[in-house]
């Protein structure tokens, strides 16, 4: 059997990453196994892109978007790249779509590959899969409704093109039957919930992680909260929050460092490094307001470090409360610097962090 695993990125963002492990475990178990990304170009500052995402990202600038740091919050699939007519996409039995927006596939690459009668997975990383373009809806429910009046739209050009994406997913996921993955018992609730067409299998099942390079090491104890995303200007990443959070603790005495990839130090692209910085880290803090089921908090459990963050998405399946961690109140500084307090208080914190990320693993699988 031969699965081909497609993928916008290699190992840009979450998504990415968790894509390029699956395919490494695939092909350790014995599985023939490839993936294809999408073809780039030369770009600023080395930056991949390509013409596709260069003319989505147009279409959005035009319509509905009105600060840059918005220009990534949608995609309505009209620009992609055809992979179909590939040997890898023809020789496939198992078609396993992951992250594949940002000019990858287009809706009409996406019809082509469900008419092309091969079996279909699609792990789904955000909600982009059932709403009308956007990849988290936050408190919108449109998407049970057909997505119109998108709040993300503000051209009356557009104002339709949410209603029109969303009925394009309805009629495409209504001719071909596609096993749809939930990374978190959380997207699979709200997938269920008149998301997705009528018939549609849904699991739940989390991002694989390599243990062996992801453990514990003997370190000795500091002060220094790790903070890590893919972009630390992403609001939705809530670093704001943390940097709030710090303050707080240093007005009660507290001595905390923090440590934000991409803004005090440089991010790190070799896993054993980054490992090691999560072993040696006093907590690790993930202070996201719309998550799926943050990789990092999984390398973070797994190298014994235990973790804080906010009640939301499928952070709390992962945090068992004042056990292996702290879950805040959504959106309150306080409730965070609490929790970070609490963890750096613990004794224990690296043995239990580590014993209880085995147990909550199991229960999570165990659920599926």
């Amino acid at each position: 059997m031969k699965v081909l695993l497609l993928s916008t990125y290699e190992k840009t963002g979450g998504a990415a990453i968790a894509a390029s492990r699956l395919l490494q475990a695939l092909r350790k178990r014995g599985v023939d196994a490839t993936m294809m990304c999408r073809k780039n170009l030369s770009w600023w500052k080395g930056k991949p892109q390509s013409w596709s995402s260069i003319a989505e990202r147009m279409m959005l600038v035009a319509g509905n978007i009105s600060t840059f740091g918005n220009l990534w919050t949608m995609d309505y699939a009209q620009y992609g790249q055809d992979i179909t007519k590939t040997k890898e996409f023809q020789e496939a039995d198992v078609i396993h779509l992951h992250w594949v927006n940002q000019g990858f596939l287009a809706f009409k690459e996406l019809e082509k590959i469900v008419y092309s009668g091969k079996r279909i997975v699609w792990t789904m990383h955000d909600e982009w899969c059932f709403t009308g373009g956007c990849h988290y809806a936050g408190d919108c429910r449109q998407y049970q409704l057909g997505c119109e009046s998108c709040p993300y739209v503000r051209a009356s050009a557009l104002r339709n093109a949410t209603h029109k994406a969303w009925e394009k997913k309805q009629r495409l996921y209504n001719k071909h039957n596609i096993t749809f993955v939930a990374c978190s018992l959380w997207l699979k609730h709200i997938s269920d919930k008149k998301a997705l067409a009528d018939g549609q299998k849904i699991l739940a099942i989390p991002n694989p992680i390599d243990t062996n390079i992801y453990k514990p090491l003997d370190t000795p104890s500091t002060n220094k909260i790790l903070f890590v995303a893919q972009r630390v200007d992403d609001e939705r990443k809530g670093l704001k929050f943390l940097d709030k959070a710090v303050q707080i603790l240093k007005k009660r005495g507290e001595k905390v460092e923090v440590l934000a990839l991409g803004r005090d130090i440089p991010y790190i692209s070799d896993e054993k490094e980054m490992a090691e910085l999560y072993a040696k880290s006093a907590c690790f803090v993930t202070p996201s307001l719309q998550d799926n089921l943050p990789n990092t908090i999984m390398e973070a459990m797994a190298c014994g470090t235990p973790c804080v963050g906010f009640n939301v998405g499928g952070i709390p399946e992962m945090i068992d409360h004042e056990i292996n961690g702290y879950v805040a109140r959504y959106k309150d500084a306080t409730d965070l610097a609490d929790g970070i307090s609490y963890v750096l208080r613990s004794s224990q914190r690296k043995s239990i962090s580590y014993l209880q990320r085995r147990l909550r693993s199991k229960e999570i699988y165990k659920s599926l």
